[in-house]
This record gives C-alpha cells, sequence and structure tokens, in this order.
C-alpha cells in the first residue's frame, strides 16, 4: 500500500510528470541510449559538444540509457516518467522489506515514512542512479540476512547482481563496500565482545564475487578507473551543485534533518546491541550525507530502516519502571499485529490500482518544465544557422541536446566529468563576470547566447553590444555584433 500511495505521491502532488525532468541530465541520458539502439554500439567520442569535439568520451550508465530510451520510443516522456515513478515506489517497497528484515516496528515504520519521502524526493528524477537505490536497497537486505554459507547460487546471484549495477550507475562502488562493512562488523565483534563465534568470511566472499561481477561491463577496468578518478576530483566536486552539502536552513528540512538524527542514533544504538555493522554503515552513510546532498536521499533508504530495527531492539530489552514497560509493550505487541497482518497481504490486489496509476501517469502532459528550461526560446534557436555556437548553461545544454536530437551542437551540458574541472573554472568565470571573462569567452567564437533571464552576464554583453533576439520569463537569446570572435 505504501508503495502505491508513493506511486500516487509522484505523479499527482509532486508533479512527476514534470517534476522529474527537472534536472537536464533526463535529455541527454536519453539521446544517447536512442544513439545506440540506433547504432548497435557504445559511443566512444562525445557526439553532441563543439567545445570538445570528437573527444573521448565513455558512457557510463549505458544500461540504463538504452532501457529510457526504449521506453521514450514506445511510449514519450509520459512513458519515462511513469518507468521512472515506478522505481521510486519499488525503493519504497523495498525499504520496508529491509525495515522486516532488520526487525523495525510496523507503527515507526509509518512514522519514519514521512521523513523518508520528504529526503529522497531532493532526488526524484528521471536519471539513472533510481536505479542505483534499488540495487542498493537489494545489496542491504542480503548483508542483513547473510547466509551461512557462500554457496555456489550465492556467489552466482553476487556476480550477476555487481554486473548489473555497473552497467546501470557508477554506484556499483558502493555494493562490495557494504559486504566489506558488514564483514568487519561481524570480524570486530568478539574481539571487542569475547566469547562470540563471528565468522565474517561469508560476507567477504560475496562482497569478492560482486566486486567480480563489476568488471562484466563493456570497458572492463577502465570504468572503475574512471569513476574512481571522477570520484576522487576533488577539484571537480567542488564546482558540481550535487555534490556540495545540503542547506540545513531551507524550507522543509525539518524532516531532512530528522531523517539524519535518527540514522545517527541507530547507528548509537547498535553499539549496544553488538552490530557494528549496522554502526559501520550508520557512520559512513551520514558522514557522505552530511558532505554531499547527492547522498541525503541513500542514507534516509538504508539507514531508517536499520536504525527501526536498532532502536525497536533496544527497546524491547530495556529495564524500565514497570508502567512505562507496560505501555512500550502494548506498543510493540500492537505493531506486531499489524505487521502479522500486512504479512498475510499478497500484493496481487494491489496490482490492478498500481496499473490503473500508471495509466493515468502516462495520460498526463510531460515534458520539461518551461519555467526552468528554454522550451519557448528553442523555437529562436531552431532558426539560427547550423554552425551558430550558442553559449548556453548546462542546464540548459541538457535540454537542447534532447530538444534537437543532439543534431545543434551544444557549449555545455551536465556531463561534468567529460568537460574536466578546467573547463568548469573557466564557465564559472564567465558566467560569474569575474576578471578575464572577456579573454575565456572570446577563445570559443560564440555567435550567439542563450542564457537563464537572471544571469548577470546578460548586462555584460549588451555593454559589449549583443542585442536581444528573443526573450520570456525563463530564458534570453542574443547575438553576437561580431562576425567572428568577441573581441
Amino acid at each position: 500500500m505504501a508503495s502505491l500511495v508513493t506511486l500516487f505521491y509522484v505523479f499527482f502532488l509532486f508533479g512527476g510528470a514534470n517534476a522529474l525532468f527537472r534536472d537536464a541530465d533526463a535529455g541527454w541520458h536519453l539521446r544517447a541510449g536512442e544513439r545506440m539502439l540506433a547504432s548497435g554500439t557504445l559511443p566512444v567520442t562525445d557526439p553532441w559538444s563543439f567545445s570538445k569535439p570528437d573527444a573521448s568520451w565513455l558512457a557510463w550508465e549505458w544500461g540504463s540509457d538504452v532501457l529510457t530510451a526504449a521506453v521514450h520510443r514506445a511510449a514519450g516522456l509520459s512513458g519515462v516518467a511513469a518507468i521512472y515513478g515506478l522505481a521510486i515506489a519499488a525503493s519504497v517497497w523495498l525499504w520496508f522489506r529491509l525495515t522486516w528484515v532488520a526487525g523495525g516496528n510496523f507503527l515507526l515504520a509509518c512514522v519514519l515514512a514521512s521523513p523518508l519521502l520528504s529526503t529522497t524526493n531532493l532526488h526524484w528524477l528521471a536519471r539513472p542512479h533510481i536505479f542505483g537505490w534499488l540495487l542498493l536497497m537489494l545489496t542491504s537486505i542480503w548483508c542483513e540476512r547473510l547466509p551461512s554459507r557462500a554457496s555456489v547460487s550465492n556467489l552466482a546471484g553476487a556476480v550477476a547482481l555487481g554486473a548489473v549495477w555497473a552497467n546501470v550507475h557508477g554506484s556499483f562502488v558502493l555494493g562490495p563496500l557494504f559486504f566489506v562493512l558488514y564483514a568487519a562488523g561481524v570480524w570486530l565483534e568478539p574481539r571487542i565482545w569475547p566469547g562470540g563465534d563471528a565468522k565474517p568470511g561469508v560476507a567477504l566472499k560475496l562482497g569478492a564475487a560482486m566486486a567480480t561481477g563489476t568488471f562484466l561491463n563493456p570497458y572492463g577496468w577502465s570504468l572503475h578507473t574512471h569513476v574512481l578518478s571522477y570520484l576522487s576530483d576533488s577539484a571537480l566536486l567542488d564546482r558540481i551543485g550535487e555534490f556540495q552539502s545540503f542547506n540545513f536552513h531551507a524550507e522543509g528540512s525539518g524532516q531532512i534533518i530528522a531523517a539524519l538524527l535518527i540514522g545517527i542514533a541507530g547507528g548509537i544504538a547498535a553499539l549496544g546491541t553488538r552490530n557494528l555493522g549496522r554502526f559501520l554503515v550508520a557512520m559512513l552513510f551520514t558522514a557522505t550525507a552530511l558532505r554531499s546532498a547527492r547522498m541525503l536521499p541513500v542514507a534516509a533508504l538504508i539507514l531508517l530502516p536499520l536504525a527501526n530495527g536498532t532502536i525497536t531492539a533496544a527497546l524491547r530489552n530495556a529495564e524500565m519502571a514497570p508502567g512505562l514497560r507496560n505501555a512500550m509493550n502494548t506498543f510493540f505487541a500492537y505493531g506486531d499485529r499489524l505487521r502479522a497482518l500486512d504479512a498475510r497481504c499478497t500484493g496481487l490486489a494491489a496490482i490492478p490500482l498500481a496499473a490503473l496509476l500508471l495509466l493515468g501517469a502516462t495520460r498526463l502532459p510531460a515534458g520539461f518544465p518551461a519555467d526552468q528550461f528554454p522550451v519557448k526560446a528553442a523555437a529562436s534557436v531552431a532558426g539560427l544557422p547550423a554552425d551558430a555556437r550558442v553559449f548556453s548553461s548546462d542546464k540548459f545544454g541538457g535540454y537542447l541536446i534532447y530538444r534537437f536530437a543532439g543534431e545543434r551542437k551544444v557549449f555545455f551540458d551536465g556531463r561534468s566529468d567529460f568537460y574536466g574541472a578546467d573547463f568548469l573554472k573557466s564557465y564559472s568565470r564567465i558566467v560569474q563576470v569575474r576578471p578575464g571573462w572577456q579573454k575565456d569567452f572570446a577563445r570559443w567564437g560564440f555567435t550567439h547566447a542563450l542564457l537563464p533571464v537572471d544571469y548577470s552576464l546578460i548586462p555584460a554583453l549588451k555593454a559589449e553590444g549583443w542585442t536581444e533576439m528573443h526573450r520570456d520569463s525563463t530564458a534570453v537569446l542574443l547575438a553576437s555584433p561580431h562576425k567572428g570572435p568577441l573581441a
């Protein structure tokens, strides 16, 4: 039922038919997948920019791109929105599965669902990371239910999971790490609390099998070096918004703060219940979530169920005053009865409702929000000469790739790993009109500029003689007074 509520929320309250496309990366992911479907091969050079023509490019999320493109071919953007909405709902379903595996309480899970949705919707986007969420949740459930031995079927399953993950999203590095953290917790436990009979070998073997599976991708080990190089490039990540710390003063941040605090409390409680694996996971994901807003949804998906299970176990066994103990036992007993009732439901009755919701979702007009992207200005861009060099932001660039199916070259888009830190430094100097911006701008020979209406670069270009060709509430299109590069 929670998954159905989430599906309804995504499309009919959150506005998923448009809100899922508020990040322009969805545009180039889609067009990349279409190129791969049409050619039957992976790209080896960049097909879209005039700033780095024919430079080497690694499509490291090609599996997600192809899947999305196939859906787009069959059902357009509405179908793409439906697929990602369904994946988001599936992540909530797995969140509850992880809660039950971790020993969480039903009533507490219902309470925690609110901070979960408030935190994960920060990154509800039609992008491959949603599939990464699902695979991470499956790995978490597996780690919580480690088998007694690493059988051939278990090892094969770990290899398969790693292979799928490596071909759909770069977060595959978290899978083997998860097993290592649980193995470390099992190994440390009898050393901190002597007398145990812990054997971390199963977790290590499964982690090694998953790591082996990640090499089953078209790029081999080059994928791993690329992802690790990207994630360790602080000069680059410092210039990417989603890798910056979240603004905890922002409106509505209370639920997000609550999610983190509960995750931390669960990690601390894990020490009391002698579950060092959960403690290590809680510390890692809390640290990464504080450092990067992109990790906040991941932390909520993983840490809230584990915290529920750990806190529930701690409260069940804690010594309390008789009155409080009776109240606590009543609370847990009621939650247990609800959980037992929920367990009897097969979920088959929800299938027709889910189908109706998805059908309704595909009837909603889907597209990139006109208040965030140059949807109106694109008509004026279409009338420019084929060899026009249009300066635009990375967000606008990703939309233009989608709008013109890659036929009109762009200056910049959201593939930060492709453009690199030096390029982003130059771009930032231009859009912030910092000293030396004219020199950076002139080297590209721009003939036009398509910019958000609030960019300070607009008056700076007008002072250089650039003129407006189009203006609406979202974007301004300017034309250069020069036939060649800006002097």
